[in-house]
């Protein structure tokens, strides 16, 4: 993040008094015999965005994969991920196709939150007649904003961001870009990203991997 840069605070219902960083040490994965990485090492302090960039096929979806938990490592230790609140964008979006965007939204809000849903659409600039459209009817770009929505509407207090942009026109970018700032302050989240642009803007700093 470029000297001077703030981020506005997340003003929704995470205890951070509870929150910790994650800490990868040493990790390793393989599949089969063949290593994606090992001896890898990366710390996100409690409330940090690190940005983790690298070229295709260095691992960066195995590792957002192993601080989500979805995964585990062949050697070394992931620390910081149990009992976490996660959200995640993934490279797919990974929607419930026949919900609205208002619904998938809701799945991860707490019930009292549920009125909330619109609000955070509307500011990442979905119009209002798109809302309760099943998502398999909207377009690509419509389907990320809500994807990103999802992710970080909610309290989750740990965040994977798998290039959270893929798909959105340069137009919107701006928008979004805008939206990932002001949610995730205050958070512990993994950014992964070929853009230099979004690791300044959205990462407290950036690691990055080699094949």
């Amino acid at each position: 993040m470029g000297a001077g840069a703030r981020r506005a605070a997340y003003d929704g219902s995470i205890d951070m008094s509870a929150a910790s960083g994650v800490t990868l040490r040493g990790v390793g994965r393989r599949y089969g015999d063949t290593w994606v990485f090992r001896g890898l090492d990366v710390e996100i302090a409690a409330g940090e965005t690190v940005a983790l960039t690298g070229p295709n096929g260095c691992g960066k979806t195995t590792v957002a994969r192993l601080v989500l938990g979805l995964d585990t490592p062949d050697e070394g230790s992931v620390t910081g991920i149990s009992g976490r609140r996660r959200g995640a964008v993934f490279q797919e979006d990974r929607l419930c196709g026949h919900l609205s965007a208002v619904g998938n939204v809701r799945l991860m809000l707490d019930r009292a939150d549920w009125p909330s849903a619109g609000d955070h659409l509307q500011r990442v600039g979905l119009a209002t007649d798109e809302w309760d459209k099943p998502v398999s009817s909207l377009s690509g770009g419509q389907r990320r904003r809500v994807a990103v929505v999802r992710a970080l509407a909610g309290p989750a207090d740990l965040v994977v961001l798998d290039e959270p942009c893929t798909g959105i026109d340069a137009d919107a970018k701006p928008i979004i870009m805008a939206y990932l700032r002001e949610q995730l302050g205050g958070r512990t989240a993994l950014l992964i990203t070929h853009s230099r642009a979004e690791a300044e803007a959205l990462g407290t700093r950036a690691v990055t991997m080699t094949r």
